[in-house]
């Protein structure tokens, strides 16, 4: 069953957030993950007062990819540029 990653990301130092986003996708990509939704696109808030940062929907095959990229090697060295270039909240939903 495939599961979904949901980000919000405000990036607080752009030039550091630019590794990140340079490499991201290949790791996404060799984990079975795709993006369905990303910065860029347009969002309009149809109720309540939250409004995103930088909004990303990524989709994996299932929980266990989606835990396996997250936690992966691949990944480590880009996660620890996010985690010092943005503010992030990230949700994982299963689908149904």
């Amino acid at each position: 069953m495939a599961a979904y990653l949901i980000g919000n990301i405000e990036v607080t130092d752009p030039a550091a957030y630019e590794d990140y986003k340079k490499g991201v996708a290949a790791t996404v990509a060799a984990y079975g993950g795709r993006s369905l939704a990303r910065p860029g696109a347009m969002m309009e808030v149809m109720e309540g007062d939250w409004v995103p940062k930088r909004l990303v929907i990524l989709e994996f095959p299932s929980v266990a990819q989606l835990k396996a990229w997250y936690h992966s090697p691949e990944y480590k060295p880009l996660l620890e540029i996010r985690l010092r270039s943005a503010k992030s909240s990230l949700v994982m939903i299963e689908g149904t």
